[in-house]
């Protein structure tokens, strides 16, 4: 071998060294960065002696990359479901707890109770009002909280189809600058980090798959095959609104439902986008939420029925609400949707719309007040809300309860829900958190990246030595 030979040899080394130092620099640096691949050098001899780094690639399981996606999105599916009904729940409220509803339905029995026993008693003809006011306020301020999650739901869906749209739209131009980069001779490599970041950012929303296609760019599908990105980006339509009423859904178009490319699709988790949040989020707007509305309105039309007609209250006529209305007017049964966020007390009784707390004691329809000590009406109120009466709507089934009874029924229908949903999302949580783990132990190794700049130091090191020798033989020829 020729000196020259030598010295090209040791150069082109020193060469592949320096490049294989920067790439483990790169590794260890951004070992905790999020979307970032561990870099590996592939090394090529040269025809005439020496070695060239010819190739950086990125290292990355693409069965693992999709497990955790898919993991991803199913625990985001499962948080957001287990999250509602948790949220329902609280609204309800358990037995024991301060301003449940089985609470609030237990002090107005005991208030009842205590004015039957005092009938004279205007405080505690009060007290019974007042607590019939809290039954209904608390059914309003469940109404509202259901409608409160799915204006929620709805804004959330807003917020996620915007972030398709922006992610897709960015990962059709990062496509574009990877083919350029690499057709140019350049590294593309922080392109590709880029572009899986945010694939992984949308896989949560819905789950994808990708598929390859020339010059390294990606094609993006959902799990069942609807495209959301090939050569370019599917464009996902939604409008949100600005409020809720129980009475608002899809099917009657005062809801958005979702089109891709201005095609409907469908919204359900068994849809062309399903299995991450956004169905989530759509379950908990069009289908958990009407489900639980249904149910407390059920509860508040049995608990109007009880205290309507004449056998309970002998002033009233044909037609006339009882002492809790629907808005202050006689139930109707062909409107109960939304009828938990109607209901309220008679204003007959209620002080603050110009009534009188006597007419709970002689009749909601008395001109004048009877016999103070009279507590027929008021015995026949405790024993409408103490009678077992089977529901006519809602999921209650035909045993006959008592109102405080339905009340507990309602409580153990959305906890049952509720166990069944964070069951769910301990599950997907675990699967998402060993995916993540299999994932990470795929990437960037620190100690084999100390081990493998400690070769290369080595490498370095002896065609350095190969480059002093050289020089040394030239001083010596040269001073022949």
């Amino acid at each position: 071998m020729s000196i020259s030979n030598a010295l090209n040899n040791a150069v082109s080394g020193l060469s592949a060294a320096s490049r294989m130092a920067e790439v483990v620099a790169s590794n260890t640096s951004n070992a905790l960065t999020a979307g970032y691949a561990r870099r590996e050098a592939t090394l090529t001899s040269l025809s005439n002696g020496g070695v060239s780094v010819t190739a950086i690639s990125r290292q990355v399981s693409d069965s693992l990359v999709k497990e955790s996606r898919l993991a991803n999105a199913g625990a985001a599916n499962a948080t957001a479901i287990a999250d509602f009904h948790t949220s329902i729940e609280s609204l309800i409220g358990t037995d024991d707890a301060t301003g449940s509803l089985s609470k609030t339905l237990s002090t107005f029995d005991s208030a009842l109770i205590e004015a039957t026993a005092s009938p004279e008693s205007t405080t505690a003809l009060t007290n019974a009002v007042t607590a019939a006011k809290d039954v209904a306020s608390k059914l309003n301020d469940i109404s509202d909280g259901i409608q409160d999650a799915r204006l929620e739901a709805d804004s959330s869906i807003a917020a996620q189809v915007e972030k398709l749209n922006s992610s897709l739209s960015q990962i059709e131009d990062l496509n574009r600058a990877i083919t350029r980069t690499i057709a140019s001779g350049a590294d593309a490599n922080s392109l590709m980090d880029q572009r899986q970041t945010l694939i992984d950012e949308i896989s949560s929303i819905v789950p994808v798959q990708t598929l390859d296609r020339a010059g390294n760019q990606v094609a993006l599908y959902t799990a069942n095959g609807l495209a959301l990105l090939d050569a370019t980006a599917a464009t996902i339509g939604f409008e949100k609104v600005g409020t809720m009423t129980a009475d608002m859904t899809l099917e009657s178009g005062a809801l958005s439902g979702l089109t891709v490319n201005g095609r409907a699709v469908s919204t359900l988790d068994s849809g062309a986008l399903g299995g991450g949040s956004l169905s989530a989020a759509f379950s908990i707007r069009d289908e958990l939420a009407p489900e639980a509305q249904a149910n407390v309105d059920a509860l508040a039309r049995n608990l109007i029925e009880r205290f309507e007609g004449t056998a309970v209250d002998p002033t009233l006529s044909a037609g006339d609400p009882g002492l809790f209305t629907d808005g202050g007017s006689a139930l109707d049964t062909a409107d109960e949707v939304g009828l938990a966020e109607r209901i309220k007390i008679n204003a007959a009784v209620d002080p603050s719309t110009g009534g009188a707390v006597w007419r709970l004691r002689d009749g909601l329809a008395a001109t004048a007040e009877g016999t103070v000590g009279n507590a027929t009406l008021l015995s026949s109120l405790q024993d409408a809300l103490s009678a077992g009466k089977v529901a006519n709507s809602g999921d209650y089934g035909s045993t006959p309860r008592s109102a405080s009874e339905f009340a507990a029924s309602m409580l153990s229908i959305i906890s049952t829900a509720n166990q069944t949903a964070q069951s769910r999302q301990t599950y997907a949580v675990a699967r998402m958190e060993t995916a993540s783990q299999q994932l990470l132990a795929q990437g960037v190794d620190t100690d084999q990246e100390m081990q493998t700049l400690l070769q290369v130091e080595t490498a370095y090191s002896a065609n350095a030595k190969v480059i002093s020798a050289i020089d040394e033989m030239m001083q010596t020829i040269l001073e022949l």
